[in-house]
């Protein structure tokens, strides 16, 4: 099986990258939180699943990458949940609505790539993320 090691300056490019993707558009990128099973591609348009709320990045979302990790700047909530349901996944995108990458989400401590305190969302209620960062691994 190939392996591929990356430079500490490649990681940082590529975590660069999406960030500036995330920031495209006219307006901060989102972070929407979806039920049910998390479609098999970024590529692919939402189903079934139910949409439970949106967060919205800082504009720009969050400094340069250092040690091939962006930690993203504080993420505005969203203070009134569209629906009742359990988060499964999201899906970040900028804020003309393209789609950078879904990723999963799970309760703290679950191993998510978003955890949140918890994935029962209440339709009303808060949903909010108190950090945000990803990486670029060295291989």
């Amino acid at each position: 099986m190939p392996n591929m090691r990356l430079a500490t300056p490649t990681r940082n490019a590529v975590c660069d990258k999406v960030r500036d993707l995330i920031d495209g558009g006219v307006a901060a990128g989102t972070i929407k939180f979806y039920t049910a099973a998390q479609p098999a591609s970024a590529d692919t348009a939402i189903g079934a699943q139910v949409l439970l709320g949106t967060l919205t990045f800082a504009d720009p979302s969050g400094p340069a990458a250092a040690a091939g990790t962006t930690n993203y700047s504080a993420i505005t909530e969203d203070s009134s949940a569209d629906a009742t349901g359990t988060a499964a996944w999201a899906r970040i995108a900028d804020s003309a609505g393209n789609t950078i990458f879904d990723c999963d989400v799970t309760a703290t401590g679950g191993g998510g790539t978003i955890e949140i305190n918890t994935t029962s969302i209440v339709a009303g209620g808060p949903i909010r993320i108190t950090s945000f960062s990803s990486t670029m691994p060295a291989g």
